[in-house]
């Protein structure tokens, strides 16, 4: 999916950061539902995830789209991680799942 103006992939942890920071007095009822979702399904800070990001982009080859993916999952095992990938239209060999699972970690 190309990326269009004005617009960003964000994984979960982004996005609630940046919704965290918007004045809650004016935000409407969706903006509210969504910053309480992302509040309650990040499972890492928002600098960790762009880390995190960063790391499966370069070293493993994700696309945003992929990286963002695998942040807001953090599978922990490489069956969970093929789980999700087998959609992605591409085969990742067992080291770069391996790889993955090991960025997560640290």
């Amino acid at each position: 999916m190309p990326e269009k103006a004005g617009r960003k992939v964000l994984s979960i942890p982004e996005a609630a950061e940046i919704l965290q920071k918007m004045d809650l007095s004016k935000a409407d009822q969706l903006q509210k539902r969504t910053l309480d979702y992302v509040s309650k399904f990040s499972k890492v800070s928002a600098e960790k995830a762009r880390k995190i990001r960063r790391e499966l982009e370069q070293e493993c080859g994700l696309t945003e789209e992929e990286s963002a993916e695998v942040v807001n999952v953090m599978p922990k095992s490489i069956e969970e991680l093929r789980t999700f990938t087998s959609g992605w239209r591409k085969l990742l060999p067992t080291e770069t799942l391996e790889k993955i699972l090991k960025i997560l970690k640290s």
